[in-house]
């Protein structure tokens, strides 16, 4: 762990935009609460601490943040009034002010912006080091369209020099396509002394991080500048449109290590596979699927077309799930098959055991689910009804439509047949 590194995530905003009840930074993307991704790219650095920045009421926020910051220690600060980002700022700095332990650097994130990479952040760090004593970093992206943000200036020989925001910028400033995103590195020590120096003297009456870029400059401190290779980065997260805007950025990303892993995806624009699940190589995924969070894949199984894999799902080595298919909660063993128009939830399905088309396995009676077991090489005919809690042993055939009953009292091998099922006599019963 490095301990020369102290993260602060600003989470206090409201997310109006949004026009949601949830607060912003939980609104799920690709299987996981937005600020979970934030406190991953705080980890990417090792930090001995992470602070979290939050309005009043904000427990869920909290929680949250907690559990994905797993063994670091996460300290909690509360931004009472929205007066900017150096306000949010003074809120944080009891967990890296006047404290011997402080480590060196500070590093700045945003609750709503998911998409940097841990190359992109180590940068960041690295120019802090480059800096000099007491210097500072910033991240930058340079995009087609800068309309509203912050440009920022440099010298004939490329140095930093400001930062001028939209409102106050001449027209030949406004041709600048450099935004600054706010995501800074300090040194400790530094930002402690100049955080007490911002004003809220401007038209907002808020205290903005944005000062100490022009407070180091004016000092003759060092102000690195890193700009963005890849602008997508820099995407803030205000309303729904840029939601699912990331959430297309991260789908990619996780699609392109499975494929990188060995597993065919045939139609990647298609697939949507949620952070946290395995896949084995040699899997096939089909087009128009969606698997949730902590689903399990082995190696060479087949999914979809059009299938749905819930939270829960197990499919062994070789299993195959197939078109208009959904599993929650189930195990599928090596080599089990349920090819068409099927639910199975809350169920165990044995090695090489065939689920027929359009077969149900009705867990639910309106109060609790319950388990199904069906056994190794079972043969469930198509359109038959499973009512839980039930065991379907190893080799036994179901016929077509049939409905096997709660609790059904059947012997490995047998056949069931009808409505509701009952044990068929086998030719040897009948002489």
């Amino acid at each position: 762990m490095d301990t020369g590194v102290h993260v602060v995530i600003l989470a206090a905003g409201k997310g109006t935009r949004m026009k949601s009840p949830l607060p912003k930074v939980l609104h799920p993307i690709c299987g996981r609460p937005l600020l979970a991704w934030v406190v991953d790219q705080a980890l990417s650095l090792g930090p001995a601490g992470i602070t979290l920045v939050v309005a009043e009421d904000a427990d869920a926020v909290v929680e949250v943040a907690r559990e994905a910051a797993r063994d670091v220690p996460l300290s909690v600060a509360v931004q009472t009034q929205q007066r900017g980002t150096g306000d949010a700022m003074r809120a944080a700095a009891a967990s890296f002010g006047a404290n011997p332990d402080t480590p060196d650097r500070v590093v700045v994130l945003y609750g709503d912006m998911p998409l940097l990479t841990p190359g992109s952040l180590t940068g960041l760090v690295e120019a802090q080091a480059q800096a000099g004593p007491g210097g500072m970093a910033l991240l930058t992206a340079v995009v087609d369209d800068a309309t509203g943000y912050g440009r920022v200036l440099r010298g004939a020989d490329g140095a930093f020099q400001r930062i001028v925001e939209h409102k106050d910028a001449s027209d030949a400033e406004r041709e600048v396509c450099e935004i600054n995103l706010g995501l800074y590195a300090f040194s400790s020590v530094t930002l402690a002394a100049d955080l007490p120096r911002l004003s809220n003297d401007n038209v907002q009456g808020e205290f903005y991080l944005t000062d100490l870029c022009g407070m180091a400059a004016e000092a003759g401190r060092g102000v690195e500048v890193r700009s963005l290779q890849d602008p997508e980065e820099g995407l803030g997260i205000n309303d729904m449109t840029q939601l699912a805007e990331a959430q297309r950025v991260l789908q990619g990303r996780i699609n392109a290590e499975h494929m990188r892993n060995g597993v065919r995806i045939d139609d990647p624009a298609t697939a949507y596979i949620q952070h946290g699940v395995t896949i084995g190589a040699g899997t096939h995924i089909l087009p128009c699927c969606v698997i949730a969070a902590g689903v399990v894949i082995g190696s060479g199984c087949e999914v979809g077309p059009f299938s749905q894999l819930r939270p829960g799902t197990v499919l062994e080595d070789g299993a195959e799930i197939g078109n208009f298919t959904e599993c929650k909660n189930t195990v599928m063993g090596a080599g089990a098959k349920a090819k068409h128009l099927t639910y199975l939830g809350d169920t165990h399905v044995g090695a090489k055991a065939n689920i027929g088309a359009g077969t149900i396995f009705a867990n639910y009676d309106g109060k609790t689910k319950h388990k199904t077991q069906v056994g190794e090489r079972a043969f469930i005919g198509s359109g038959t009804i499973v009512v839980a809690p039930n065991t379907i042993p190893a080799g036994v055939t179901t016929g077509a439509g049939a409905v096997v009953t709660r609790g059904a009292k059947i012997e490995a091998g047998e056949t069931w047949i009808g409505l509701p099922a009952r044990k068929h006599a086998s030719s040897k019963d009948e002489k």
